[in-house]
């Protein structure tokens, strides 16, 4: 592709339009959907491009992308664009025709920008930033771009662990997005109003100065003859040695987007969503979001009602997303869906959580949640069969609490019940996964019992447990995808073999495969990088589509690729770490504090509960401290708005 059409600002929709009606779903690419923004090109100083490197149609309702693109965007002089994955049959065509990735509010080359920044909620979208990034004509490798190229900037959960794309990024930023792409941005506005000084170099150094933005290529690896890492140092005087993460503590004071998003196509979520609140203090062992969006931050009730206010008339969804890891856990829950489904219960707005915790959840909540909208299932995440792994995952749910919960909702007109759990977590063994048999029998035995009922369901969903950094766990071995594979069909049998309520049970799950695929990605360090390369140069795209997903193709590169350093996969998943091991995220700072983090980890092996820190005296996780935050909780004894409650009149 000639560097001068790439470089351009040009729209290429001209060229893009002549291939749409040879691709699949082709209004995902046109834009123009309600809230968009485009701005003129000239008029600005500093442009992102924003990318979910998935599809449109999963890209789009992303939240933190669709935040920043309206942070970004209500900035004199900056404009955001949005990018997203395009599917092979465009890519292939693009290709043809000389057509570079492009954004869709306004078709312009991603080259142009002076950031292209990609939030990766999961491992499995780093082929997609290499298709991007050739697409684009940029460089795949930092080391190869030049001052005329944008700054590559990774962020999201597993930006936490940038070190296996740490070749192909030029910055990563860990932790909240708000108030961090306005620092950058201020930073690259100046750099680029002195005549960039410096070149390249020169505004990442600046970036990396502020202890908030990490520079990859300011830090090299050193390796022990084993194999594991020696240490992690700066090469260049000013660079700090750890880098910290950004927290935004007052959510009201960022109450985005006031504008969503409307996509034009079909797309994962179709209602207007709002995040109540943010972190979570539950400590489930396993989970990597709950420890590194610490400590719990909440949004009031009444900021809440605003947010819904503006967008429901911002965008005409007929539902409301009430968001979080845990949103039956906001301290004013209740009196938050009584409100809302209050005030729109004239307009049928219906109200739904992600999913709810089994301790948490009571029927006057469940009650309100579908009052206004249609009757769905209901969803817990016991997470563990026994009583024994629910000790060492920290998921302290009895199943007698679950029982009594299902009972209460099959017994007050629910039908259909979904439980999800993980397979493979640390200490398991099989007889803790049949376990999930036996509860799922009882759930059905209860509904039928109580609603006099035999229609009734349960669907047991089942995903394999994959190590995360920043959490107890990250030094725990992974079961590997036979084991895995092997456990779920003896599960899947015991529930076939059930005559009385095996029926009434559904099973999904995951084979094995591409949750060590993830736990490569997840705990790797940057020679991962090379295989991550090896896979997308042998056609890996879509890695989290199992339609697109190829386990063998990601072996075989990996085997090749990694073979010259002496480690191989087994090395990356199912391998235990010890204490005195140097861990590839090391240096960057998650405000957990090590000791405990290995502390917890023990308490799992000993099968030792912890309390929610919420209400009870702090465990010294450190990021309170060291983050100078708090939690913060209601409630706040307001109601959720002075509005008056729309009724409709009466005929006289």
């Amino acid at each position: 592709m000639p560097a001068e059409v790439a470089a351009a600002a040009d729209s290429v929709f001209p060229q893009l339009e002549a291939l749409l009606p040879h691709v699949q779903k082709p209004i995902q690419y046109v834009g123009g959907e309600l809230n968009s923004t485009v701005k003129p090109w000239d008029s600005c100083e500093v442009r992102w491009a924003l990318m979910y490197p998935d599809a449109y149609e999963v890209g789009l309702p992303n939240q933190g992308v669709m935040i920043l693109y309206e942070v970004l965007n209500e900035q004199e002089g900056v404009l955001a664009e949005r990018t997203y994955s395009v599917w092979p049959d465009l890519e292939e065509l693009m290709r043809e025709h000389g057509v570079p990735q492009f954004t869709v509010d306004s078709h312009r080359p991603v080259k142009a920008f002076d950031v292209f920044g990609l939030s990766f909620s999961t491992e499995l979208g780093y082929t997609n930033m290499l298709t991007a990034l050739d697409l684009a004509g940029i460089p795949l490798e930092s080391k190869d771009r030049t001052v005329d190229d944008p700054i590559v900037l990774a962020g999201g959960h597993a930006a936490f662990n940038p070190e296996p794309i740490a070749d192909f990024i030029d910055a990563a930023v860990i932790g909240d997005g708000e108030q961090a792409v306005l620092d950058m941005t201020r930073i690259i506005r100046e750099w680029k109003a002195e005549g960039r000084p410096g070149g390249r170099e020169e505004v990442l150094f600046r970036l990396a100065k502020t202890g908030g933005v990490y520079i990859p290529a300011f830090y090299d690896v050193e390796y022990l003859p084993d194999g594991r890492i020696a240490r992690v140092v700066p090469n260049k005087s000013g660079v700090p040695w750890r880098v910290s993460k950004h927290t935004v503590m007052d959510l009201d004071e960022w109450p985005y987007p006031k504008q969503p998003l409307v996509p034009l196509a079909e797309t994962v979520h179709e209602r207007m969503s709002v995040e109540i609140f943010r972190g979570c203090t539950r400590g489930c062992r396993f989970c990597q979001a709950g420890m590194i969006t610490r400590p719990v931050r909440e949004r009031s009730i009444t900021g809440i009602g605003e947010m819904v206010d503006k967008g429901l008339k911002a965008t005409g969804f007929e539902e409301v997303g009430l968001l979080s890891l845990s949103s039956a856990d906001h301290s004013e829950i209740g009196d938050i869906a009584k409100g809302l489904a209050d005030r729109y219960e004239e307009d049928k707005i219906g109200l739904s959580l992600p999913s709810t915790r089994v301790d948490a959840f009571n029927i006057d909540l469940a009650n309100e949640l579908t009052r206004n909208g249609r009757r769905s299932g209901l969803t817990f995440a016991p997470e563990g069969g026994s009583e024994r792994i629910r000790k060492v995952i920290n998921k302290m749910v009895s199943e007698d609490d679950l029982i009594r919960t299902v009972a209460t909702a099959y017994g007050n007109g629910w039908r259909q019940v979904k439980l999800y759990f993980m397979c493979g977590l640390p200490t398991e063994t099989d007889d803790d996964v049949l376990q999930i048999a036996d509860m799922a029998t009882r759930v059905i035995q209860k509904g039928r019992e109580v609603s006099g009922s035999n229609d009734i369901r349960c669907t047991v969903s089942i995903g394999g447990f994959v190590p995360k950094p920043h959490t107890p766990f990250q030094w725990a071995p992974q079961l590997s995808a036979e084991e895995t594979d092997a456990r779920l069909q003896k599960l899947r049998d015991k529930i076939r073999g059930d005559k009385k309520y095996g029926r009434s049970i559904g099973f999904r799950y995951h084979d094995g495969k591409p949750g060590i695929v993830e736990g490569l990605l997840s705990r790797g360090d940057r020679r991962i990088g090379s295989v991550i390369r090896a896979v997308y140069e042998d056609g890996g795209r879509f890695d989290g589509w199992r339609e697109h997903f190829s386990y063998d193709r990601w072996m075989s590169c990996a085997d090749k690729a990694l073979a010259p350093f002496g480690v191989d996969v087994d090395w990356y998943t199912t391998r235990e770490r010890s204490y005195e091991e140097v861990l590839p995220w090391d240096h960057l700072d998650s405000g957990l504090d090590k000791d405990w983090l290995w502390e917890d980890w023990q308490d799992a092996l000993d099968e030792t509960e912890v309390e929610d820190c919420r209400w009870t005296p702090c465990f010294d996780c450190g990021v309170c401290p060291q983050m100078d935050t708090q939690i913060q909780i209601g409630p706040t004894g307001k109601k959720l708005l002075p509005l008056t409650v729309k009724k409709s009149v009466p005929a006289s």
